[in-house]
């Protein structure tokens, strides 16, 4: 029996359809615990406490950390659940 090629389909990734190259960046503002900071985390990303703590800490130690990437207007929810307790973001594409 002669081999037959199969050509494998893949779906582009939610970062790599148009309008969904948008990111949310928290940055560091020392005036936060760092339990609020990972609870509103977990609120606007819907993540685990364990996520939560890493993104905390990344933006601790750097100044900020990328904490949502995709469609830009779900990015900017994303900004206004977390400066809804005076936390300092930007949403960039």
């Amino acid at each position: 029996m002669p081999a037959t090629a199969t050509r494998k389909h893949t779906e582009p990734t939610d970062s790599t359809r148009k309008g969904f190259s948008s990111k949310t960046i928290l940055f560091n503002c020392d005036c936060h615990t760092f339990d609020d900071v990972e609870t509103q985390l977990m609120k606007a990303i819907r993540c685990s406490l364990s996520q939560a703590k890493n993104f905390a800490m990344e933006v601790h130690t750097r100044g900020s950390a990328v904490v949502y990437s995709g469609h830009k207007e779900r990015c900017e929810a994303v900004a206004m659940v977390l400066e809804d307790i005076g936390l300092i973001t930007q949403v960039s594409e």
